[in-house]
């Protein structure tokens, strides 16, 4: 049920939620929630827009931020001593940094805007908030960021592009 919720002082993530919803892409973000805890959410989120050609994170960073694709689109990159190889593109309704995320590791590619890209972002200081405050609410964010992991590993095609 991803209807929206009114519009008042908190972040508005609507356009976040509507790339969700018509995102049918193999790694989709599969995050359903009612309108009460999109707002609770949002809460939790930073906003960032990224000009073309930005980078948002480096290969190799030490980093564990989730980001989600409201719009635009990323291209995912690994750079050994010789090249610069794409691996994959990721568009709005997405996530990236999900393999740092769940392991604490350094970054595996590095992520650039392909286009003006919004993005939402959640630190991992405001996730261990939301698990204490609203475990259920993390629990399905680590869910559906968990399916994305699972989607792109079985794909041969996105299976080195998990960041």
């Amino acid at each position: 049920m991803n209807s929206f919720l009114p519009a008042d002082d908190k972040p508005d993530v609507r356009g976040l939620v509507d790339a969700i919803v018509v995102n049918k892409a193999q790694d989709g973000l599969p995050l359903n929630l009612a309108p009460a805890q999109w707002e609770t959410l949002a809460d939790y989120l930073n906003p960032l827009t990224l000009a073309q050609g930005s980078i948002l994170f480096k290969q190799g960073a030490l980093d564990r931020t989730l980001y989600f694709i409201a719009s635009g689109s990323l291209s995912v990159h690994f750079e050994d001593a010789d090249s610069r190889i794409r691996l994959a593109i990721v568009g709005a309704g997405s996530v990236v940094g999900e393999g740092s995320f769940f392991t604490g590791t350094p970054r595996s590619a590095t992520v650039q805007a392909s286009s003006i890209c919004n993005l939402w972002s959640l630190s991992p200081m405001r996730f261990s908030e939301l698990t204490h405050r609203k475990p259920e609410l993390a629990l399905a964010i680590a869910m559906s960021a968990g399916a994305v992991v699972a989607k792109r590993l079985m794909h041969s095609r996105y299976r080195i592009a998990v960041t």
